[in-house]
């Protein structure tokens, strides 16, 4: 099932610069950016989990393990 959209110029030109290839359709664009972000959501949420477990650098361990 296929639905229309409304979308502005200004972001009809955003996504004409995000297709890889010249055949891309907006809606491989755009279910890209969906999965980026929901990739970016779960990745982004184990490093809070982690954080919280207390696995976190002070800005002077980090630089000591960068030879800084």
């Amino acid at each position: 099932m296929s639905t229309t959209i409304q979308i502005s110029d200004d972001v009809k030109q955003i996504l004409d610069k995000m297709k890889i290839f010249q055949r891309e359709t907006y809606n491989e664009i755009i279910g890209n950016m969906i999965e980026d972000n929901l990739e970016l959501n779960d990745r982004t949420k184990k490093e809070i989990e982690q954080s919280r477990k207390g696995r976190t650098f002070s800005h002077e361990e980090v630089g000591k393990m960068l030879n800084l």
